[in-house]
C-alpha cells in the first residue's frame, strides 16, 4: 500500500519539537540552522495543517490518500499534466518512483529538503549516507532496510538450517518437490527475486536454473503456502506469509539466516521510500513532516507499526531494534547488498525473463 501526501502524512508523533532543537550548539551555524527551521515553521503555519502537531503548531492539518502504487502514480502523472499540483509527497515503493513518476519529471529532490543534522548523512543511517534508490541519488529516499532473506521459510521437521549454507544447496536433489514459491513475477518477492538475478555470484542463469525446475511448486495464496509448510506438505518456502507470527503459535517453522549463506543477503526498502512530488503546494509543510520523519523520533515510531503482523527496520542504526521482527533484523556482522542500489533499479530484464520461465512451463 502507498500512501500520496497532500498536506503531509499520517505518521505524525508528539514531542516535535524537543525533538528537532536536541543537540544544537551556539555555533553560527547552528544559528543559520535554527533561523531557517523557525522560518520554515511559520511557513508551513501558513500553508495548511498537520494533524496531531496542533499542540506545537496550530493551524497545521494533514491529509493523505491511500491506495495501490501504480493507481497513486498514474493519478499524480495525470493531474500534473492538466497543470494541477495537488500533492506534497509519495510514500510507498521503489518501483512507481522509477517506472512511472521519475520518467514523467514528476518530482522535486527530497535531497535539498534535509535540513536537521540528525537527517543527514552520518554514522546514525546504516551506510553512513542517506540511501536513495534513484541513480541520481536525490529524488526517491529510502528510509527502511528490511532483510530480504525473511521471505525463506522452512519446516522445522523437515529441514536442518544449518545443512544450507548457499543458495546452490537448494538446486541438490533432494528438494526435488519439497520446495513452493511465489511466482518470479511477483513483486512481493521482489528481494528475493533481484538478489537472485543481480547477486554477482548467481546471476541470470541461476535465476533460470532455480525458476524452471519441474519440481518446483508455483502458488498465489501465500497464507495457504504457509499452511502448507506447517503441515509438512513442502519443506521449503519462497514468499509464505506471517511465518513468525506461526512460529510463536509453535508451528514447526523457520525462517533461514540467508545473510549468513556463502552469497549473503540483501536489505530492502520495501514500500519504504519517500519522495518530493514536484511544486507541491504545501512545500513548508513537507519540510516539516520529511525532518521529523527521518528522525529518531518518527523513526521509533515507524517501527513501532505493526503492518499485517510485522515490524520493519528502519535505516537508522541509532535508535532500539527490539521491537523489529526477525525476519526483517539485519545481523550484526553479516554479509548485505542494497537492493535499492541503483544498479539494480532496472527489473524489466528480470520480470521479462521471469515471464518467459512461466511461459515455457506452461507448455510443458
Amino acid at each position: 500500500m502507498s500512501a500520496m501526501l497532500t498536506k503531509a502524512s499520517a505518521l505524525i508523533g508528539l514531542g516535535f519539537a524537543a525533538v528537532l532543537l536536541s543537540g544544537v550548539g551556539d555555533t553560527a551555524t547552528a544559528q543559520d540552522w535554527k533561523a531557517e527551521w523557525d522560518a520554515t515553521i511559520a511557513a508551513a503555519k501558513k500553508e495548511g495543517e498537520l494533524v496531531m502537531f496542533n499542540q506545537k503548531f496550530p493551524g497545521i492539518n494533514v491529509v493523505t490518500v491511500s491506495g495501490r502504487g501504480s493507481e497513486l502514480g498514474t493519478r499524480i502523472i495525470a493531474e500534473q499534466r492538466a497543470g494541477k499540483y495537488l500533492v506534497d509527497l509519495y510514500i510507498g515503493g521503489p518501483y512507481t518512483v522509477e517506472s512511472m513518476l521519475s520518467p514523467a519529471k514528476a518530482l522535486d529532490p527530497i535531497s535539498e529538503t534535509l535540513l536537521l543534522p540528525e537527517v543527514e548523512d552520518g554514522p546514525h543511517w546504516l551506510t553512513g549516507k542517506v540511501r536513495y534508490s534513484d541513480p541520481e541519488r536525490k529524488y526517491n529516499l529510502a528510509f527502511l532496510a528490511n532483510s530480504g532473506g525473511g521471505q525463506i521459510s522452512y519446516n522445522s521437521k523437515l529441514v536442518k538450517a544449518e545443512d544450507i549454507k548457499s543458495w546452490r544447496d537448494l538446486l541438490d536433489p533432494k528438494w526435488n518437490g519439497k520446495i513452493i514459491s511465489l511466482d518470479p513475477t511477483q513483486t512481493f518477492i521482489g528481494g528475493t527475486t533481484q538478489f537472485m538475478y543481480f547477486n554477482p555470484e548467481l546471476g541470470p542463469d541461476y535465476f533460470r536454473t532455480f525458476y524452471s525446475r519441474k519440481d518446483l511448486t508455483f502458488a498465489s495464496n501465500n497464507r495457504q503456502m504457509t499452511d502448507w509448510l506447517a503441515a509438512g506438505k513442502y519443506a521449503i518456502c519462497i514468499g509464505c506469509l506471517h511465518v513468525e507470527k506461526a512460529m510463536q503459535q509453535g508451528l514447526p517453522l523457520g525462517i533461514f539466516d540467508t545473510a549468513i549463506w556463502k552469497e549473503g543477503a540483501s536489505y530492502l526498502a520495501g514500500s519504504g521510500t519517500i519522495s518530493l512530488v514536484k511544486n507541491a503546494p504545501h512545500p513548508n509543510a513537507a519540510k516539516l513532516f520529511i525532518n521529523w520523519f527521518l528522525s529518531p523520533e518518527g523513526q521509533i515510531l515507524l517501527q513501532d507499526m505493526d503492518d499485517r503482523g510485522t515490524h520493519h527496520n528502519s535505516s537508522r542504526v541509532d535508535i532500539p531494534k527490539d521491537i523489529v521482527s526477525e525476519e526483517n533484523r539485519l545481523i550484526e556482522g553479516a554479509v548485505y547488498l542494497d537492493q535499492n542500489n541503483p544498479d539494480w533499479s532496472d527489473i524489466k530484464p528480470m520480470m521479462a525473463l521471469g515471464k518467459q520461465i512461466l511461459a515455457e512451463r506452461a507448455k510443458k
